[in-house]
């Protein structure tokens, strides 16, 4: 072969593989680009941003609970977005008029953030004080780590929501839904889908109790576009069975990082006694 002939074939063959990695390359990179907040790509891999579990405190409770890394895959976005609830909202009456006097159970669905996780002891956590205030009887089987499918090994008669069916609560907090983003990426569809199940499977079954639905829990001043979506599905499975809504709690202790446990994660004493502060002035204005 004619030495200038190969050597123009040599110098073609080169460009080519170059124009094709290039277009690998920017294809990847839309492809991560167009992936919603949190979402791993093709490989497995998880975008993050700073220290954050697959499901907060996943194992143990109070401040020895542990967490891994978690994701924070979109841009974050700051302050509210269109369609997010803020604290200042007005918490939102339900149908319900039962009354829930001194000496009532009281249950809670939840998660560590509900289980008191941070908390120098279970006495300090928001669900204990609130109570404590009332005269209600806690009932709290809230479990690090636990999501609407988050961590979620059973949806039948030995989990959480049946925990608290056999409770037979005067009034069920509903707290759930902060573990979820951190499975949002390949669930968002039985999340949907879960939260709409579980709702209706409690007030169901307990058709003599009164249901307040409080906005899921959110533990950073960054928060991935999943939080607001959790929340709106939250917020309308609340309004279809007739609960009463306190809007706001993701961002209860936004902005404080002294009112943190040492992980980072929970709160501490501090963090819990302002979540009780918060949860105490809505249920006055819900007249409980």
């Amino acid at each position: 072969m004619n030495p200038t002939l190969r050597t123009v074939i040599i110098v073609l063959a080169v460009v080519l593989v170059v124009v094709v990695v290039i277009a690998l390359v920017m294809s990847h990179r839309r492809d991560m680009a167009a992936l919603p907040a949190g979402v791993s790509d093709s490989t497995g891999s998880i975008a993050t941003r700073g220290p954050a579990p697959t499901g907060l405190a996943t194992s143990g409770t109070g401040a020895d609970a542990t967490a891994g890394a978690a994701p924070d895959g979109a841009p974050p976005t700051r302050g509210a977005s269109p369609g997010t609830t803020t604290p200042g909202n007005a918490p939102e009456p339900g149908l319900s008029t039962i009354d829930v006097p001194p000496g009532s159970t009281a249950s809670f669905y939840g998660d560590s953030y509900t289980l008191g996780t941070g908390a120098s002891t279970p006495l300090n956590r928001w669900s204990s004080i609130i109570s404590k205030e009332r005269g209600w009887i806690e009932v709290n089987p809230s479990t690090n780590g636990l999501g609407f499918v988050n961590n979620r090994g059973t949806y039948a008669d030995d989990d959480e929501p049946q925990e608290i069916i056999d409770s037979n609560p005067r009034v069920v907090f509903i707290t759930m839904g902060l573990n979820d983003n951190f499975s949002f990426d390949r669930s968002a569809r039985q999340i949907r889908k879960q939260i709409t199940a579980d709702f209706l499977r409690l007030s169901a079954a307990l058709p003599g109790a009164r249901f307040v639905v409080v906005e899921p829990f959110w533990y950073t001043d960054v928060r991935p576009a999943s939080v607001d979506t959790i929340i709106g599905w939250v917020h309308e499975s609340a309004t279809a069975i007739g609960a009463d809504y306190i809007p706001g709690a993701s961002r209860w202790i936004e902005g404080h990082p002294e009112w943190m446990a040492p992980d980072g994660l929970h709160p501490n004493d501090d963090g819990y006694a302002e979540m009780a502060r918060r949860m105490d002035a809505s249920l006055e204005a819900l007249g409980l």
